[in-house]
């Protein structure tokens, strides 16, 4: 089964064995997660979630992503600024769609 599911303001389209990183999710590796914003499950739109529907995952490992520096700079102003920032993530792969 097929299905699109809503977290962390971002879509993402999943199916059984599907591993994907989202935004960051309160949780250890090896707990189960439970996705109930089901926005389609197998071409059958919801308006706006699909009820009843559910996608149990498996949170594998929390992290960060690589560092991106932010840069910003006003001429004739004598103004530089600097500054790093890393994303947290949370991958995890889908072990059933309901």
């Amino acid at each position: 089964m097929k299905a699109i599911i809503e977290t962390g303001g971002k879509q993402y389209a999943v199916e059984e064995g599907t591993e994907i990183f989202v935004e960051k999710i309160n949780g250890n590796a090896g707990d189960k997660v439970t996705f109930d914003k089901v926005l389609m499950l197998d071409g059958k739109a919801g308006r706006p979630y699909v009820s009843g529907a559910k996608v149990t995952a498996e949170i594998v490992k929390q992290g960060k992503q690589r560092k991106i520096k932010v840069f910003k700079y006003i001429p004739k102003n004598n103004y530089h600024k600097t500054q790093g920032h890393r994303q947290p993530y949370t991958k995890v792969v889908i072990k059933s769609v309901k």
